[in-house]
């Protein structure tokens, strides 16, 4: 997987894919933009008869997204299958300092499982056919609903709409979210250190008791919603992009 596609018809082998699997009888050469082994290429019976170089924009506001994710002090990662210089090109406009390229679906799940093995909690935002697996191997995973439709099977969250804004801004919700639940357990806890002890002993009636327990559910629910009013660092709703850009990043979460 990840190689690309073979047809074979009245004996010739014709590969459409990677340089260095479809043309396997000039695994060396500067065709297309990025040379090497990299590129797309048409083969047949292991001769190049075309090839092909394309050009990944990025999203609009992809910038943007790395930046607030860094700001938050998130270590932003590109894993790709591309060549080192496409990669380079792409991460140098977006801010991204770590780069894997050339990768092939197996690699990407292995460079997860290594940042795995070393402590870290791994976010990984795709929409391939080929970040599928690596989807399924990160701690935590999104894609945008435009991913394929296996990429969205395989991720944890899928954001609606073309923003990239969308991945920090989950991030931001989740930890908001998850203080509010540690204030409220804290709550509760100091509660009932006072409350069950004097209803045991008997010192306060049925409706003082009830008052107060409605209270104390007022003031859980009262912090839950302070929830909604935690500004937002990012939009989900960015503009959509006019050229598709694939995605292929993860995220140290730690």
């Amino acid at each position: 997987p990840g190689f690309g596609i073979e047809a074979v018809t009245d004996g010739t082998t014709w590969r459409l894919g990677r340089r260095g699997w479809a043309g396997w009888k000039a695994r060396i050469g500067g065709e297309g933009r990025y040379g090497g082994l990299g590129g797309t290429v048409l083969s047949k019976n292991g001769t190049i008869v075309a090839s092909f170089a394309f050009e990944d924009a990025a999203r609009p506001d992809a910038a943007a997204a790395t930046g607030q994710l860094k700001a938050a002090g998130i270590s932003v990662e590109m894993l790709s299958g591309d060549t080192a210089n496409a990669c380079a090109e792409v991460a140098g406009s977006l801010g991204i300092e770590n780069v894997v390229p050339a990768l092939l679906p197996a690699g990407k799940v292995e460079r997860i499982e290594t940042l795995a093995r070393s402590g870290h909690k791994v976010l990984m935002v795709g929409d391939g056919l080929n970040d599928t697996p690596a989807l399924g191997a990160a701690h935590v995973s999104m894609a945008p609903a435009t991913a394929a439709d296996v990429g969205r099977n395989a991720a944890d969250f899928v954001f609606l709409r073309e923003s990239l804004l969308a991945v920090p801004l989950a991030l931001d919700v989740s930890r908001n979210a998850g203080r509010l639940i540690r204030q409220n357990i804290a709550i509760a806890i100091v509660y009932n250190a006072f409350a069950v002890p004097i209803a045991i002993m008997g010192l306060v009636t049925p409706l003082i008791a009830a008052i107060a327990m409605s209270a104390s559910s007022l003031l859980v629910i009262g912090n839950a919603l302070r929830l909604q009013g935690f500004k937002r660092a990012a939009s989900a709703g960015g503009a959509p992009s006019d050229r598709r850009a694939r995605l292929g990043a993860s995220a140290q979460l730690q």
